[in-house]
């Protein structure tokens, strides 16, 4: 039935408790886990108030190099949760493959869960607050919506 099962995962702990669940159902049903961790390679920009006298800011090098310096520690602590989370697999008895992205998270999750062609993906409710769910939209509820498979939420 669940052959294949994404898992994406942040190394938080609602992803581990959906990677627990993850695990006893690819047991359950002879499955392989895909983990997936998403990463943003945005910077956020600080920008100063804005006046007639300011002259419009200038990209220095030194923004860029620390831009490229926060993304790849994004992609390295990336790499780290997915060999967390495979080794919890392994240590079961079970396959996993590995997918680092930068992007989007919804996007990327569900982009990941169609070139996969899973069966189903278990992840976890971040709890946020229900003002902040409305105004920003969770991620798990984005995945639920436009995933190309059945999605289990884990609380």
């Amino acid at each position: 039935m669940f052959k294949r099962i994404l898992v994406p995962t942040d190394g938080s702990e609602p992803s581990e408790k959906a990677l627990r669940r993850a695990i006893d159902l690819a047991e359950r049903f002879e499955g392989r886990i895909v983990l997936v961790h998403v990463y943003s390679g945005a910077v956020p920009l600080i920008t100063p108030a804005i006046d007639t006298l300011t002259p419009p800011p200038i990209p220095s090098p030194t923004a860029a190099a620390v831009a490229a310096k926060l993304r790849e520690d994004a992609q390295k602590m990336g790499e780290k949760i997915l060999a967390e989370a495979e080794q919890t697999v392994k240590d079961r008895g079970l396959r996993a493959k590995t997918v680092l992205r930068e992007g989007d998270a919804v996007r990327e999750i569900v982009a990941v869960a169609k070139g996969e062609k899973v069966d189903l993906i278990v992840m976890g409710h971040r709890g946020m607050s229900k003002l902040k769910e409305i105004l920003l939209g969770g991620v798990s509820e984005g995945v639920a919506h436009k995933a190309p498979c059945a999605v289990l939420i884990v609380k």
